[in-house]
């Protein structure tokens, strides 16, 4: 009877594995091939088609949120078992860990690159060309050229963008991330392939190579070491059953 039930939490922890698994696959397959991005489709986005496309990630997300509360939950119940099954246990935990990091619930650190903006809006360019802020809409396009390239995780200064994350602009002085103020110069890290991350938006049609061309300061870093820190917001859905 004992091996039985053993066997039963093994097939279970399996299982939940592999659904984590495939729902983190959905999520990031998307993004995976750089050739496949269309950097002037993304460039012609409007507002609420970049809004759209990150709401899609929400949904997504969501999803991961609730696997990560069923695995939370198997692994608490276990281990008031008496008996609970120790490898079962660090099969589970093992997913629990990779689901914190698709949720960006963990600081995380790898290749890839950081760009800094230094907003130069009211510069004079000529008498009748003036140099506008950089805005919400702006962040927005690069977050979706980098995902687009293959980015695994994003800070905007050091603000972790999730599919909860908020990008708004507040008055004509700042930005909020996150429901945190942020000011020009805005450093965006990526942690990805560093070439197809620096040619989606340093590249011909990439907003970060606009930016500057329309009188911003930009500049980019590589590094093997890009750190991102964990998403600081509480994650709580409404809708989900």
């Amino acid at each position: 009877m004992k091996i039985n039930i053993k066997k039963e939490k093994i097939v279970m922890s399996i299982t939940i594995g592999i659904a984590c698994f495939a729902l983190m696959l959905v999520m990031f397959m998307q993004f995976k091939v750089v050739q496949e991005t269309n950097i002037t489709q993304i460039e012609n986005m409007r507002e609420s088609e970049l809004r759209k496309e990150l709401s899609e990630w929400k949904e997504k997300y969501e999803q991961l949120v609730a696997k990560y509360d069923e695995v939370a939950a198997k692994i608490l119940e276990y281990r008031n078992e008496s008996e609970s099954d120790e490898a079962t246990t660090r099969l589970l935990e093992s997913e629990l860990e990779q689901l914190k990091i698709a949720l960006g619930k963990t600081d995380v650190e790898g290749e890839g690159i950081e760009i800094v903006l230094e907003d130069k809006a009211g510069t004079k360019l000529s008498d009748d060309l003036e140099v506008y802020r950089i805005d919400e809409e702006d962040l927005l396009v690069i977050v979706n050229e980098l995902f687009g390239a293959g980015a695994e995780a994003i800070s905007i200064n050091n603000q972790r963008i999730v599919a909860m994350s908020d990008i708004t602009t507040i008055g004509d002085i700042f930005l909020r991330i996150n429901g945190e103020k942020v000011v020009s110069p805005y450093v965006i890290r990526a942690i990805g392939n560093q070439t197809y991350l620096e040619s989606a938006v340093f590249g011909k049609g990439g907003h970060v190579d606009e930016l500057k061309e329309l009188g911003h300061n930009a500049t980019i870093n590589k590094s093997k070491r890009i750190k991102i820190q964990k998403y600081s917001g509480e994650i709580s859905t409404k809708y989900i059953n």
